[in-house]
């Protein structure tokens, strides 16, 4: 039974873990790169505009898609680590 608990123990963990890192990503692409940042990347152009302004307006958006997948598919790796998949 405590073996058990440590295993879950440690796949919340890991799972916190993954969340943060996807969420401090998302945070850095949407507030720094569409705000703060917007000036210096306004220097470059993306597909006709200006990158600060396509982060503000498309990219954050794009990436949190992005997290969305990258999300699923390392819980999925996780899952079937600890042997939780639904399979």
């Amino acid at each position: 039974m405590e073996n058990n608990r440590q295993k879950m123990h440690e796949y919340w963990r890991r799972n916190l873990r993954i969340l943060l890192t996807l969420l401090g990503l998302w945070f850095a692409v949407s507030y720094l790169f569409g705000i703060l940042l917007v000036d210096e990347l306004n220097q470059f152009m993306l597909g006709g505009f200006k990158l600060g302004f396509w982060f503000a307006q498309q990219g954050s958006i794009y990436f949190f898609v992005l997290i969305i997948f990258i999300y699923v598919w390392l819980m999925n790796k996780l899952d079937r680590e600890f042997d939780v998949d639904e399979e």
